[in-house]
């Protein structure tokens, strides 16, 4: 922890004024409690928060929250949401996040993201955040709509339409120097960094915008509706496979994975929207590192059982030892171990977060 302190204490200037160390590399990413992890999220964000532990960089520091703060956007059940918080950290430490690489927290559990919310939101663009995607796919409207637009208001809460300030305050608050994001999530770290420039413009140079790091992986489908992406809170328990999976229901909703007609593989994701997500799942876990298209290629005399049979194998090697360790991570100590990394990494989040706003007090004369 000492050495953590020596990289990012601030430092006293002749003028008085403080500033922090940017020498070294801050990894900040987040993901909501809605349950456990299907494969999409396993591919798209958690596998690429377990390959930045092993960054060659001894400096490089990464914060990686459950954030509870944005889950309540939508109607919680109090009970559910501490014990879906509960899972999905589990299932963080199950796929191979290691709490002495990283620091891991909930995000309520850190003041410090909701007052650095409130400064920037006093300073960021509402014609921005009109334009933002998220409130309007959370509402089921079309992208094209705007806040004009009759029932819009009367059914738009203000912390829906703020989430992305809060976004970015969850990744300038760390002082982030690089987000692993999906690509839809692109929309959200320009906005950070529109952010930065406002903050900045109002009160000196004190933040730093974040780099994007956006996953190779494709997005992951429904296994029942392929034109829909991959979703926990899909009714048909059959269009998602959760990491936490056995063999068996891995097997049963691969073979009940919705293809076409056509008894041989291609990718074509408009024409063949099936195959296609199912070459997607493939190459989640080739070993080759090969892309969907590739692996059409070499499977291009195979059968649609065939395809699925080597997705099912794939994926259940894959996760293999994932479901147990989840289940171990629950059940040790009677679940004390989980709110051991919770309370730790909680503490160190608040430290490093609490150095930023002191910075940003200062400047804004708080």
């Amino acid at each position: 922890m000492h050495s953590l302190r020596r990289l990012t204490i601030g430092v006293s200037l002749p003028s008085g004024r403080r500033t922090l160390s940017t020498s070294s590399k801050v990894v900040f990413s987040g993901i909501q409690p809605t349950g456990t992890p299907h494969i999409g999220n396993y591919a798209g964000a958690i596998r690429e928060w377990v390959k930045l532990q092993h960054d060659p960089d001894e400096n490089c520091r990464r914060f990686f929250s459950v954030v509870d703060l944005h889950a309540i956007t939508n109607s919680q059940y109090a009970p559910q949401l501490r014990q879906r918080k509960r899972e999905t950290l589990a299932a963080l430490l199950a796929t191979g996040l290691d709490p002495k690489k990283s620091v891991l927290f909930y995000q309520s559990s850190v003041p410090a993201h909701t007052e650095l919310m409130w400064i920037l939101s006093c300073t960021a663009s509402t014609g921005y955040l009109s334009r933002m995607t998220q409130w309007k796919s959370k509402l089921g409207l079309s992208p094209h709509t705007s806040l004009q637009d009759g029932g819009v208001k009367a059914s738009l809460k203000l912390g829906l339409f703020s989430y992305p300030v809060l976004q970015a305050a969850d990744i300038l608050v760390h002082r982030a120097t690089h987000v692993p994001v999906g690509d839809d999530q692109r929309q959200h770290l320009e906005f950070a960094r529109e952010c930065v420039t406002n903050f900045n413009h109002a009160y000196g140079p004190h933040l730093r915008p974040p780099q994007t790091i956006i996953s190779s992986s494709r997005r992951i489908m429904s296994l029942q509706q392929p034109a829909k992406k991959m979703s926990k809170s899909d009714v048909d328990p059959k269009s998602c496979i959760l990491i936490t999976d056995t063999p068996e229901e891995i097997r049963r909703k691969v073979m009940a994975a919705l293809t076409d007609s056509m008894n041989f593989v291609s990718f074509d994701p408009d024409a063949r929207p099936g195959v296609s997500n199912l070459l997607g799942i493939l190459s989640i876990f080739d070993s080759s590192g090969r892309d969907p298209a590739q692996l059409a290629k070499v499977l291009e005399n195979r059968s649609l059982m065939d395809l699925k049979q080597l997705v099912t194998d794939a994926a259940i090697s894959g996760l293999q030892g994932i479901r147990q360790r989840y289940i171990g991570f629950l059940s040790a100590d009677e679940g004390k171990y989980i709110d051991w990394v919770e309370a730790e990494g909680a503490r160190r989040a608040r430290e490093n977060a609490e150095e930023t706003m002191v910075l940003v007090r200062q400047a804004t004369g708080l």
